[in-house]
């Protein structure tokens, strides 16, 4: 196949703009790769609960920007076939973007899952509620931690696995099968049930019967965040027409 595909996760020092990388573990051609990194700011206390990743930790770690695997990613992504896979891939490539590289292409496993749903029968699309809902752990063969780099890359592939054959059961090569991912990725998504709110799991078809305004509010306020959501927006626009 001619795709490159690089199964990515980071940890960081935060979720926000000024957030920096602190581990990062990938996968390509069956050679892992999974470094710590001591970032320019203070790993944050809502992160280290979720990662436990502390700041001695990374203390005598060299900085991510031009470190040897950054190096390797920044060549590896000079290949317009490479293609960067992850669950909330918007997140791991905007802190690549971040540090520097240009990532030419990703797949975002959390946005083909919800394609996938039609049904919206899945509550939750986060990883590691996918991971026990689907089963995945059947298929993995050493323990892992929960929010480690490489632990949640072992899920990733197993999940990548799963939807990429669920698609290509459609009747497409696997060459047909990525490009389609990649599409779907580069689609904003159709949001299905209300995961919170008042309606919370509630249909959101559902909702836009008996409460319009709910919807037109809602949508309203979707616009006013700096970076928008634009599956909700998408969403919201076309229930709304």
């Amino acid at each position: 196949m001619k795709y490159k595909l690089i199964f990515l996760d980071t940890e960081t020092t935060g979720l926000e703009k000024e957030d920096r990388i602190v581990q990062l573990a990938y996968l390509h051609d069956g050679v892992w790769v999974d470094e710590m990194y001591k970032a320019e700011l203070p790993i944050k206390i809502e992160a280290m609960a979720v990662t436990h990743i502390t700041n001695k930790m990374v203390e005598d770690k060299p900085v991510f920007v031009n470190s040897k695997i950054y190096c390797e990613l920044k060549e590896m992504f000079q290949n317009t076939n490479a293609i960067v896979i992850a669950h909330n891939s918007p997140f791991d490539v905007g802190m690549l973007e971040r540090e520097g590289l240009s990532v030419p292409n990703q797949i975002d496993t959390r946005k083909i899952a919800m394609a996938l749903d039609e049904e919206a029968k899945i509550p939750s699309y986060r990883l590691q509620y996918l991971r026990y809902y689907l089963d995945l752990d059947s298929e993995i063969s050493e323990p892992i931690q929960a929010h480690d780099a490489k632990g949640d890359v072992i899920v990733l592939e197993i999940l990548f696995n799963r939807l990429f054959e669920k698609i290509k059961s459609e009747g497409l090569t696997d060459e047909e099968t990525i490009a389609k991912m990649i599409d779907i990725t580069s689609t904003p998504a159709t949001i299905r049930r209300f995961p919170f709110g008042k309606f919370r799991g509630e249909l959101v078809a559902d909702v836009s019967k008996k409460d319009k305004g709910y919807l037109q509010w809602l949508l309203k306020e979707k616009k006013k965040t700096p970076d928008g959501d634009e599956d909700w927006i998408y969403t919201l626009e076309n229930l709304l027409k």
